[in-house]
């Protein structure tokens, strides 16, 4: 089966012959290999290119093993350059190639070559792997499955197809399982077995259990504000001492690891960020239920994660935001007062502000979503997305409201 990954495919279709090194990274078992093998080389022959002129590595097979000394597959692509037309070089598990930074910028220096890599390990994972290339590398970060990728292989309805993905998420090799029993397991070993493994190696973490039990805490507090400070008084509560740094230090190793991404809090009024408390979510929310043993199946917060990751695969900026005013009460003192917004999107040029609801039965349900809207004094973009088959509408204050699946199936749905 086929899953289209055209927002991924069509990056890698820009960037070519642009001079820099193409790197995909992404969360593990996303399908950055398959991007590259299968859809991008794919796409390369069908408009006409040399199959002998794509040159392709797998690191971790068997076949390609004596190719990890640097010199051996320098020289292997090397030789494969016959004459001066394109060349494609694909390689993958590039972490597997001795030097490979030194190799990669060799083949820089090759002018009819166009140079594309995935790698799988933590340190290929981390956020700063494009400084290994001296800025000379072009990232290409792909996301596991967006619920418009998931249901164009998916057989049933949209709402049997939501149950799901709330569920096992979008891990491409999880939604082409048979049944859920296979799906869970999956989800499990995996995180166990790669995910915490690669985060404990690359950063030799010595207390894994403190780390393993830190995600767990998060996995449970997605959508909830929390900082450092929080999260070492609920390791105190269980009876277990971490330090604010060490835990600081826990999160940003999630974090650069891909599994899960940080929200700060943007003052709408003030226009600054506010450093803490913050948000946390995950990348795939499959790998999150997998965490807590599927228990813990909130809706709300869940429908809040997977937006924020609609976003963020958007090519957008998304912040928590903040709105701080000063009211009267009933006796007439001056207080403050915080409304908080749950997305401020930003891109390029273009903001908006995302609500998410998981139900407006009635007009004061509406007017408790729109009243931190009314609170912004700019004309951005305000956007209310509730879980429902609702036609999309305008409320009198502008403001748009949209069903879920229509917000997530369109990719234009912020622009109507």
């Amino acid at each position: 089966m086929v899953i289209k990954r055209d927002l991924y495919l069509n990056k890698l279709i820009s960037k070519r012959q642009n001079g820099r090194i193409k790197v995909i990274t992404g969360l593990r078992r996303c399908g950055k290999s398959y991007l590259l093998f299968n859809l991008f080389k794919d796409h390369l022959l069908q408009e006409g290119t040399d199959p002998s002129h794509i040159i392709e590595i797998q690191f971790d097979d068997f076949a390609f093993k004596k190719y990890h000394k640097a010199d051996e597959a320098y020289s292997f692509v090397k030789n494969q350059i016959k004459d001066s037309a394109q060349y494609y070089i694909l390689l993958d598990e590039v972490q597997l190639l001795e030097e490979f930074e030194d190799v990669l910028n060799g083949f820089l220096h090759i002018p009819n070559a166009d140079v594309f890599v995935t790698g799988s390990n933590a340190k290929f994972l981390s956020k700063d792997i494009i400084t290994e290339f001296r800025g000379r590398g072009d990232e290409i970060h792909i996301n596991p499955l967006s619920f418009s990728e998931f249901m164009s292989v998916y057989p049933g309805s949209v709402q049997k197809g939501w149950k799901e993905y709330i569920t096992y998420g979008g891990l491409p090799a999880v939604v082409l399982l048979n049944n859920s029993q296979e799906k869970a397991e999956y989800l499990k070993n995996i995180f166990e077995e790669t995910y915490i493994s690669d985060i404990v190696d690359r950063n030799k973490v010595k207390n894994s259990g403190d780390l393993e039990e830190l995600i767990n805490i998060i996995s449970s507090s997605i959508g909830s504000l929390t900082n450092p400070r929080k999260i070492s008084n609920t390791f105190t509560s269980h009876g277990r001492k971490i330090s604010q740094e060490t835990v600081k230090k826990y999160l940003e190793y999630l974090n650069d690891s891909f599994l899960v991404s940080a929200s700060y809090r943007y003052d709408i009024k003030g226009k600054n960020y506010i450093e803490t408390p913050l948000k946390y979510y995950f990348s795939d929310i499959g790998l999150r239920n997998a965490r807590l043993n599927f228990r813990q199946m909130e809706e709300t917060h869940i429908m809040e994660n997977i937006i924020y990751n609609e976003l963020v695969g958007r090519d957008c900026n998304v912040d928590v935001g903040v709105v701080q005013i000063s009211e009267r009460d009933e006796h007439g003192k001056s207080k403050r007062i915080q409304y908080e917004i749950d997305f401020v999107v930003n891109k390029g040029f273009k903001r908006y502000y995302v609500q998410s609801a998981f139900a407006l039965p009635d007009r004061e349900k509406v007017l408790q979503e729109e009243r931190p809207f009314l609170k912004i004094n700019d004309s951005f973009k305000k956007i209310i997305v509730e879980k429902s088959d609702i036609n999309s509408y305008y409320t009198d204050e502008g403001i748009l409201v949209i069903g879920l699946y229509d917000f997530l199936l369109d990719k234009n749905s912020l622009e109507l």
